[in-house]
């Protein structure tokens, strides 16, 4: 097993084996470069497996599940709200590329261990659930069990005889250390240990002799861990412990049959809703500011309930429709509160609680037309073409647009024309924005010119005609569309956009960006998904393959 350790300048005095290491665009934007689509560059690439970390750093809502689920607490402990925030990183926030253990996030963890470990101590209740009940079998074997069964956890795999023995000799060492009662001291220097070990804060995985293509296969362990933590985004349960022992995690049959019984427990639910919250941005939905002279209706608690309303949506297409990225883009079931309804002009079903309803398929087609997209992409007063073609071309289509200049000025107002034709006039075809304007942002903006900056629908923007009719460089041609429920299925069909949508699930499963080793799952996969896969087996493929259950050697700097 490697080693780990943290610059000495952030070190403390602990048992040294046990130190754990440390948009306004307009037209002076540049020429687009690049295609529309995932990260397949090379159609001819091979699918083999990119180099990764073989110590990915537990990301702060991991470190708090695995905290809780360790100590068999009831509910997250609550103490990563105040670690140091992990920088941005792309779309998700468990790209290993940004999670470091840097000094101030060390100085995090180690009071954190520490306040844990005297937490639990200080509850009899807690302690009971830890450590095996004195039935004269002696304080030693008790702290060997203790050691044993909780280290597991921690560690994620069973420790080695020689842990063991270290572990209870810090066990014994604690009376000298920390007052009070000297077993109930033992517990508690050996729990800090262990929220403070590099085998806690990293997934670490070992190395292990590779197989005749080069590449190394994960030990049972390590995929329980991986499964674990994509699936449920904690540690492993016992029954992945059980199977890992009985080398059931061993075939990627084996896999795929325990990654299907996790996908059907309510853990899951939550992984699948932090992947589309980040991917389509939801944390905005919260803050929102509309003008209060322009749209009364839209007060504080509106923010709150757009992210419910979009939660409830996800859940229904995975779990209720078993669908896929089609039907994120064009189903028209939704779930409404009395402050939501009059957005979409329907009754609320259930008064103040959210209730089922089917929007008019004449003005709503899934995710893309509902409230919460459209208003986070509006200003205070209007719609804004060019922030929605902007999402849409980064999130749904993977296109590469060049970054925005700076000092851009804003728009001007919209007098006497349409939102629309200010854009165009200012960006659009026969000016200096034409290349990435005309052709890619502004078309995938105008689309949804039929929603004002709160999402309702309309028929008029400043009293002329709206036009949302457009063209777009998709499937190898210009394909045209007349409004967003047309493009919406343009896109749900489209090569480029189901393989974006496999893309952004490989990057957030692996918790890597991808690369040109990934093209050929990310084509398989994105085929499969515009011909039907649900969001479920699209998991379910990317545990089977061969990136999720090995990894490339990779060179240890000396």
């Amino acid at each position: 097993m490697e080693t780990l350790s943290a610059p000495s300048s952030v070190m403390r005095r602990i048992p040294t084996l046990l130190r754990a290491g440390a948009l306004v665009l307009a037209c002076l934007l540049p020429s687009c470069v690049g295609t529309i689509g995932g990260s397949t560059d090379d159609q001819a690439a091979v699918q083999s497996v990119p180099e990764r970390s073989a110590f990915p750093r537990l990301t702060h809502a991991q470190w708090e599940n695995s905290v809780r689920d360790v100590l068999r607490l009831e509910e997250r402990p609550g103490f990563s709200a105040s670690f140091t925030g992990d920088p941005l990183g792309g779309v998700f926030d468990n790209n290993e590329v940004v999670l470091s253990v840097t000094p101030n996030l060390w100085a995090d963890y180690q009071r954190a261990a520490e306040e844990l470990a005297a937490l639990v101590v200080s509850d009899p209740a807690k302690v009971a659930a830890l450590v095996p009940a004195d039935e004269g079998q002696g304080n030693e074997a008790r702290a060997r069990a203790f050691i044993e069964t909780v280290g597991k956890r921690a560690y994620r795999r069973p420790l080695t005889a020689q842990e063991i023995d270290t572990h209870v000799a810090l066990f014994n060492e604690a009376p000298s250390l920390i007052d009070g009662d000297p077993f109930l001291a033992g517990v508690e220097h050996v729990l800090s240990a262990f929220f403070q070990s590099p085998h806690f804060i990293y997934r670490v995985e070992g190395t292990r002799k590779p197989r005749p293509d080069g590449l190394i296969p994960l030990a049972a362990y390590e995929l329980a861990s991986r499964l674990s933590y994509l699936l449920w985004n904690t540690m492993p349960d016992d029954v992945l412990f059980e199977a890992a022992a009985a080398g059931e995690l061993d075939t990627k049959e084996g896999l795929r049959a325990h990654a299907e019984r996790m996908l059907a427990d309510p853990q899951a639910r939550a992984v699948i809703l932090s992947f589309h919250s980040q991917l389509f941005d939801w944390r905005k939905f919260g803050d929102l500011y509309k003008d209060p002279a322009v749209f009364p209706e839209f007060v504080p608690e509106i923010g709150q309930d757009l992210i419910r309303e979009a939660e409830l949506f996800v859940e229904d297409v995975v779990f209720e429709q078993e669908g896929g990225f089609h039907e994120l883009l064009t189903s028209r079931t939704a779930f409404l509160n009395d402050r939501l309804a009059p957005i979409y002009e329907v009754e609320a079903p259930n008064g103040a609680e959210f209730g089922k309803v089917e929007l008019d398929k004449e003005k709503r087609s899934g995710i893309l037309t509902r409230a919460g997209f459209l208003a986070a992409n509006g200003t205070a007063r209007a719609s804004d073409p060019i922030h929605r073609g902007v999402f849409v071309n980064l999130r749904v289509l993977c296109a590469r647009l060049p970054p925005p200049p700076n000092n851009v000025p804003p728009l001007p107002p919209v007098e006497g024309k349409t939102t629309r034709e200010i854009v165009a006039a200012h960006t659009g075809k026969g000016t200096c924005g034409a290349s990435c304007h005309g052709t890619l942002i502004n078309p995938a903006g105008f689309a949804f010119e039929n929603y004002d900056a709160i999402g309702r629908y309309r028929s008029e923007d400043n009293g002329f005609p709206v036009n949302a009719a457009d063209a777009y460089p998709i499937g190898g041609g210009m394909a045209t569309f007349s409004d967003a429920i047309s493009w919406s299925q343009l896109l749900a069909e489209s090569r480029e956009a189901n393989e974006c949508f496999a893309k952004n699930w490989l990057e957030f499963a692996y918790g890597r960006d991808a690369e040109v080793e990934d093209a050929a799952l990310i084509t398989k996969l994105g085929e499969a998904s515009r011909t039907g896969m649900s969001v479920k087996d699209l998991l379910l493929e990317l545990v089977s393959s061969d990136a999720f259950s090995t990894r490339r050697p990779v060179e240890v700097a000396p």
